[in-house]
């Protein structure tokens, strides 16, 4: 009898099986979506990439680069809250620190028209409508504020309002939002001073040539804290419009890596990353009052 029961058995299975459809159920099957997932990671992956030197991605900044964006002037340590931001997103496109290769352009250079010698440049660049005529950006990394900062003798170490700074002589580094901000934002009655760095304006603020300095508000905690004795945070900067000012990576106009570096950038938003590095690196950024 035992072997008319697995005949029987055997047809009955295969009853039911035609009454669920004749479909063998397959448990690998990719969920609706992997399949272009994985054909645009494909898309972005190293070999697929044209970087300025075929296996590596050229990253540039400025020099000399700041903490707590850098350290140490240093962008190839890893350290500061942009370096490991590159580190980052290299990582995301499948390169590992030693195919990242590092390159000194000035920031007016980096934004200027014309081919590039970086495949993407970190140096707190805004994004800028303006600025996209001339090239393009990723998804941005950072939101950010501009900061008033001032010595303790200054005339406005004390200014609770816009109005407080008409009179002031301000300065801040050439074709930054910093300047903008002055112009645009508290539109001070005197000429802002123009310097080719942050360096030289620092030193312009320590030697009494201005009054106060427009800079990033972490770049603000970092000079008041850690660099010059005496200065204070007046007070951050209302934005120069609706939209918050961000910082995005800069690319070559019309550059095909645009889309892959976007992605990258997105993905480190989403899964923390980008917050962590916040934490880690800008975490004295908060508390400074608004001017308004």
């Amino acid at each position: 009898m035992r072997p008319a029961t697995l005949i029987l058995t055997a047809g009955l299975t295969c009853v039911l099986a035609a009454a669920a459809g004749c479909a063998p159920v397959d448990d690998t099957t990719a969920p609706a979506g992997s399949a272009g997932a994985s054909g645009a990671a494909a898309a972005c992956a190293p070999a697929q990439l044209k970087t300025v030197t075929a296996g590596k991605l050229t990253v540039g900044t400025d020099d000399p680069v700041y903490p707590p964006w850098f350290a140490d002037n240093k962008p190839e340590s890893g350290q500061g809250f942009e370096s490991a931001v590159a580190y980052a997103v290299a990582g995301k496109l499948g390169y590992g620190k030693e195919q990242v290769a590092w390159t000194r352009v000035t920031f007016n250079n980096a934004i200027a028209p014309g081919p590039k010698a970086y495949d993407f440049d970190i140096n707190e660049f805004s994004i800028t409508d303006e600025r996209r005529q001339a090239v393009d950006f990723s998804s941005p990394y950072y939101d950010v504020t501009q900061t008033v900062i001032a010595l303790k003798s200054s005339k406005i170490a004390g200014a609770k309002t816009l109005a407080d700074l008409k009179g002031a002589k301000l300065g801040a580094q050439v074709g930054t939002t910093s300047y903008r901000s002055i112009t645009e934002v508290v539109k001070p009655s005197a000429q802002p001073a123009v310097f080719n760095n942050n360096d030289d304006a620092k030193k312009a603020l320590q030697n009494g040539q201005i009054d106060g300095l427009v800079v990033d508000l972490p770049t603000a905690f970092y000079v008041t804290g850690a660099e010059i004795d005496g200065a204070v945070i007046v007070g951050q900067l209302p934005q120069t419009s609706g939209t918050p000012e961000q910082f995005g990576l800069v690319l070559d106009k019309g550059s095909a890596l645009t889309a892959c570096v976007s992605q990258a950038v997105d993905a480190l938003r989403s899964d923390g990353t980008l917050k962590n590095l916040e934490q880690q690196w800008l975490s004295a950024t908060q508390g400074a009052p608004t001017l308004s």
